[in-house]
This record gives structure tokens, C-alpha cells and sequence, in this order.
């Protein structure tokens, strides 16, 4: 992930919140992450210190899980108090960083020739093209149908839109009667792709930070399920062992990897798959990236039912680890966004989700280094296939070894990362131009290891998964005992 001054700012936020909770001290000290963070004589980022004072209580109010508008001292203390509010949306606007962004669709630029063909004004249906000098819009006029553009021999109309709507490959977002963004969650997946793109930090998640340090404090039985995309993430020579290790400093009971979940999901979806297709349903696709699931229940719901009913492998974890440990806590590490929104649908199996980035503000608010840490004796049970779901085609990859081994390995897949190569995807199979039996789709361009809750760039970290996964010592999902076992006697199917 780029560190931004926006992403800066957040994670000095999640560092205070991080360390007031710890030390018991939240409510009372909350407004000095104002004064301590904008100062009368730090460097300006926006206008004047009260503007980004101004933003970063709604920074504050998202690190807490509160409604914006919330005042900071109340929102800590009902945060500490009362139980999350599971309502709230992960991705909000913050209105008083959100800059209104006065951007006209289409502009004409420079390039303009004021050529005698007018074809610009010739194809214009509201007739709002005048040419004087250049070219000129009439903006009271225009519906913005691009005509223009497309007509343009030397492309001189442009379409400008803005970044967040740009990144946001469903048509969530749109320019409110105030100007301000405003997400439509009907449509909105909680990817958190518009968070990155918008250039004045104006979208953000909602964070458990609070509500997970104090159920550490509080020494209740919480355990830290580990995404298998982890490895890299706290440094070149944190090793995992020393992660394993923090956590364990922090008061984690246990340190469970959701690569197992990811062989538990391997074996229950292979067989759904074989009950399924194509004596039930021409094709199924995986479930295993929640916002991949949402945008097909909300932008294909004719679809629903080809969706996996297996559990992802977070909440194959969530139930393997209920199970195994009695009145335990669950809590899922990762890169992902939109696991916050899964764990809502999920409170029986995941209680809370951390992304990599929080964890390494907790790390820093708590005074832990994992670099100095000895490290816990740390060895892999899950399988190379396991490991390998945040890679490109990592899903049906495992699934594709486990139907191989078992003599049915002959199935057309196909595959698509990114949520806009997603929707293509989908449409050509809606169009009867694609033909597929299985389809894994990952809402985050380059698979899981490049997710908005990261901290390395995914190139290293696919490198470092990729040799872990090849060295495990078994690669097929059934070839995991553990996995065997709990596929055997638990449920796995959500339907969710």
C-alpha cells in the first residue's frame, strides 16, 4: 500500500486509539490525537488546523466504529462500553474531508482546432456546443451523453470523473445534492477500492481495534486466525514465528491459520461441485471473496444460486475454531475490507476482523516490536494448496489438484480478479458467449495479496507465498488431517 499522507494520518490515529485503549486512558485522552496530531505549526495539508481538525474526528469516529458526528469523547466511551454496532456500513464518507470535487464530466481541452466540420456540435442532441475560439460546453444544457467526445477527430473532449467514482467499478458512488460523495449501498460490495483512490482520504473503513483490545484486556479467549498472506507483511526479517509471537504478547489464546480453512473450503466446495454441476446448475462460483458474493447477489441476483454455498475459508476457521476451543473468541487477520462486512453476516463464527494495517498500528500503539521478539516455534499443517487461495487462481488451483487426485479433474474454469473484469466476465456468460462449469472471482485486482489492508507491495508478497506454499509438506487439501477431520464433523455449509 502507497503511505500517503492520508495513510499517515489514519494509522496515527489507529496508533492513539490502539494505545489509550491499552492503557486504559481512551475517553480522556482522545481529543489529544487533535492537538497532538495537527498542531498550530505542523505542515498544512488542507486549509487551516480546524479543517483538519475537522476530518480527523471523523477519522476518530471511523477508528471507533461510531456514527460520524459523534462527539470523540462519547463515541470512546460507548466504544469501550457497548456492544459494536453491526448496522453501520465498513466504508462511509467523511463529510468534512470530502472536497465536492467541481468536476464537469466533459471538457474541452487545448486541442481544440476550431475546426469548420463542427462535428461536435453536429452530434450534440441538446444542441449545447457553441464554437467561438474553441469549442464550448454549455454545462445548463448538456446530459452528458459523451457524443461529443466520441465524435472529436482530434480528441479534444475529454471525460473527467472523479477518482472515487472512477475506482468504483459498480456505480456505487455518486455527487450528492451537496456535492459531497455518497455511497449507494444497495450497490456497494465494501471492496474499498474508492478508500485508495480518493485523493483527500475522504472514504475510509470502520475499524474493531477498540472492541478487540478490549476483549485481550479483558482476558477473554480470543483467537488470532492468520490469513496465509501475512507472510512478508511486518517486515523482510520479521519472521513468522515473531508475528506469532506478538499476537501472543498482545493476549491472543491461540494462533490458528486460515490456510486450513482454506483446505476445509477445498474439500466441502469439491464436493458441492460434483452434487451440483451439471445436474443442478450449468456452472457454480466460488464464495470465497465476500465482495465477489455481494456483487453477484446485487448486480447479477439471477445468479445467487450458482454462488457456493460453502463457508469461505475465514469462516471455515471461525467454525473449526469455535469448535475446538470452547467459548472462544474468533478474530480474522488479513488484507481484506470486506471481511468486516462477512464477519456482520457471520456472528456465529467470526466475531471480529483486523486487517494487516491495524495490526501493525496496534503493534506500534502497545509498544510491541516483533523484530526483538523471540520467536514461537511456528510450522505450517496446512497444504501448498491451502496456502495458496490469495494468488491468481489460487482457489480453483486447489480445488483443481483435489478433483485431479479424485479422478474428476476434467472441469472448465475460469477466473477473474478485479470487480470491473469480474462484471465483464459475468456479462459474457449472461450473454451466452462464455461457457464455464466453475468461476472464482476475486474482488481485488491481483487476488487477495494485493488487498487495501496490506502493507507490502503484492509482488513481494506473492513471491514469499508462493515458495512457502510450494515448499508445505503436503499439497493437496486431503492430504490435511486437521482439515479431514473438521470437514468430517462439522457444518460448512452457510448459504450466506
Amino acid at each position: 500500500m502507497e503511505n500517503t499522507q492520508v495513510t499517515q494520518f489514519r494509522r496515527e490515529v489507529l496508533r492513539r486509539i490502539a494505545k489509550y485503549t491499552w492503557e486504559d486512558c481512551l475517553p480522556e485522552n482522545v481529543y489529544d490525537i487533535l492537538t497532538d496530531v495537527v498542531r498550530e505549526d505542523s505542515p498544512r495539508v488542507r486549509c487551516c488546523v480546524h479543517k483538519e481538525r475537522a476530518v480527523l474526528k471523523n477519522r476518530i469516529q471511523m477508528a471507533l466504529w461510531m456514527p460520524l458526528g459523534m462527539n470523540p469523547i462519547t463515541a470512546a466511551g460507548a466504544a469501550l462500553t457497548e456492544k459494536m454496532d453491526k448496522s453501520l456500513p465498513v466504508m462511509d464518507v467523511l463529510p468534512d474531508a470530502c472536497d465536492a470535487c467541481p468536476i464537469d464530466k466533459y471538457y474541452v481541452t487545448d486541442l481544440c482546432r476550431h475546426c469548420i466540420q463542427h462535428k461536435c456540435m453536429n452530434n450534440c442532441p441538446k444542441h449545447a456546443i457553441t464554437i467561438k475560439d474553441r469549442a464550448t460546453i454549455n454545462r445548463d444544457v448538456c446530459i452528458e451523453c459523451g457524443r461529443c467526445a466520441k465524435s472529436c477527430p482530434y480528441g479534444a473532449i475529454i471525460e473527467v470523473t472523479r477518482p472515487c467514482m472512477r475506482a468504483c467499478a459498480l456505480g456505487a458512488l455518486s455527487s450528492g445534492p451537496d456535492k459531497l460523495t455518497v455511497i449507494d449501498y444497495e450497490k456497494c460490495v465494501s471492496c474499498g477500492n474508492c478508500r485508495g483512490a480518493c485523493p483527500f482520504g475522504a472514504l475510509d473503513e470502520r475499524s474493531m481495534i477498540v472492541y478487540i483490545l478490549s476483549a485481550l484486556k479483558e482476558k477473554k479467549k480470543v483467537v488470532a486466525m492468520l490469513a496465509p498472506s501475512f507472510l512478508g507483511q511486518f517486515g523482510p526479517k520479521v519472521t513468522p514465528g515473531q508475528v506469532v509471537a506478538g499476537l501472543k504478547e498482545l493476549g491472543f489464546a491461540e494462533v490458528l491459520e486460515v490456510a486450513v480453512g482454506a483446505d476445509i473450503t477445498t474439500l466441502a466446495e469439491a464436493e458441492e461441485f460434483k452434487e451440483k454441476v451439471p445436474e443442478k446448475l450449468p456452472f457454480m462460483t466460488s464464495s470465497c471473496c465476500p465482495a465477489f458474493v455481494e456483487h453477484v447477489k446485487k448486480h447479477f441476483p439471477e445468479y445467487e444460486e450458482n454462488i457456493s454455498k460453502t463457508a469461505s475459508p475465514m469462516v471455515s476457521c471461525g467454525i473449526w475454531a469455535k469448535n475446538k476451543y470452547e467459548d472462544a473468541l474468533t478474530c480474522f487477520i488479513g488484507p481484506c475490507i470486506a471481511k468486516k462486512m462477512e464477519a456482520v453476516r457471520h456472528p456465529e463464527s467470526i466475531d471480529f476482523v483486523m486487517t494487516y494495517e491495524e495490526l501493525q498500528c496496534v503493534f506500534e500503539g502497545t509498544g510491541i516490536d516483533l523484530a526483538s521478539l523471540e520467536a514461537e516455534e511456528y510450522h505450517t499443517t496446512a497444504t501448498g494448496g491451502g496456502l495458496g487461495f490469495p494468488l491468481n487462481r489460487g482457489v480453483q488451483a486447489s480445488l483443481k489438484l483435489f478433483l485431479e487426485k479424485s479422478g474428476s479433474g476434467d472441469v472448465l474454469m475460469d477466473y477473474a480478479d478485479g470487480l470491473r473484469n469480474c462484471q465483464e466476465k459475468l456479462s459474457l456468460v449472461k450473454q451466452g458467449k462464455q461457457s464455464l462449469e466453475y468461476f472464482e472471482g476475486m474482488a481485488c485486482q491481483n487476488g487477495c495479496v494485493d488487498g487495501p489492508g496490506t502493507l507490502v507491495q503484492q509482488g513481494l508478497a506473492r513471491v514469499m507465498l508462493t515458495k512457502f506454499a510450494k515448499a508445505a509438506p503436503q499439497q493437496v487439501s486431503d492430504e490435511n488431517e486437521e482439515a479431514m477431520d473438521a470437514w468430517k464433523k462439522y457444518d460448512f455449509e452457510v448459504g450466506d
